[in-house]
């Protein structure tokens, strides 16, 4: 359903913390001219934890009016509540989008039976699409493969972002998961590797400022060319290092200031970049030609 470089769109703001929508509907369309594969708004890049639900529900609804159906839009709708991830995910249907990104409840820590459970109930009450979102680095909680799928028997439930972070659970997914079931890594560093190995794309933070070699690489990657995915992995693969000197939007938000494509302005409580990492960063965007 979905495959290749899909951007995990930052969300641009003012330097007061505001949405930024003229600088938004740029991005959009940097990513439609570049070819990039889908649209992630609102996900972990886009400062969802922060944005209240208004915020939430107009960057969705602003990015799918902007794309007007020239790629496909997944929204970020995942909530360590479940009542309130079928909320944002009604929204995100109502606003016309193509697929929800849920992620595994923060904080609480289910357990694996609870996860079944949650991930569910979202299903059986909103008929749109479904991706499942690993990311234990963020959430102090592991979906195992076994729970993963489990659930890809879920009819909506099509998918998963897996950020893990190694070939080796990407693996087990495609080996574990029923057929047609879309395993996506969200892990830049492993992407490559990951594709060549089964997976169908990357939800990806560096296409946020290399779009273009993002996508090149994916397709790359998927069609099994190792050569030609190598050959633009070696331009860009510093990116996927420096993007994450500091907590993630915090470095690829600074990154595209630099390119003069948004402003300055972070979430709090992010703050802009340490001028420690501004050299390496910019080095980082010179050698992959996005400066």
């Amino acid at each position: 359903m979905f495959k290749g470089s899909m951007v995990a769109l930052v969300t641009p703001m003012h330097d007061n913390g505001s949405v930024d929508d003229a600088a938004l509907a740029d991005l959009v369309e940097f990513h439609i001219e570049a070819g990039t594969d889908a649209i992630v708004a609102v996900g972990t890049t886009g400062e969802s934890a922060t944005l209240t639900v208004p915020e939430h529900t107009h960057v969705i609804k602003r990015v799918v009016d902007i794309v007007g159906k020239r790629t496909p839009v997944i929204a970020g709708t995942g909530a360590n509540s479940t009542a309130e991830a079928i909320e944002l995910t009604r929204h995100a249907v109502d606003a016309g989008v193509d697929a929800c990104l849920l992620v595994t409840p923060y904080y609480n820590k289910p357990t694996q039976a609870g996860l079944i459970q949650h991930f569910t109930a979202i299903a059986g009450a909103v008929s749109i699409p479904q991706i499942l979102y690993n990311v234990p680095g963020r959430t102090a909680l592991d979906m195992h493969p076994e729970t993963s799928a489990a659930l890809s028997n879920v009819n909506n439930i099509v998918g998963i972002k897996e950020a893990f972070g190694t070939v080796e659970r990407i693996k087990e997914l495609v080996e574990q998961c029923r057929d047609g079931f879309m395993v996506v890594t969200g892990d830049d560093a492993t992407a490559m590797e990951s594709m060549l190995a089964g997976a169908c794309g990357d939800i990806s933070v560096s296409a946020n400022v290399v779009p273009a070699q993002m996508h090149r690489m994916c397709m790359a990657a998927i069609n099994g060319n190792r050569a030609a995915a190598q050959a633009e992995e070696d331009a860009i693969s510093d990116l996927h290092q420096v993007l994450f000197h500091e907590s993630n939007p915090i470095p690829v938000k600074w990154a595209l200031h630099a390119m003069g494509k948004v402003g300055a302005g972070i979430r709090s409580p992010l703050t802009v970049l340490d001028k420690q990492y501004h050299e390496v960063v910019k080095a980082a965007l010179i050698k992959a030609g996005a400066l």
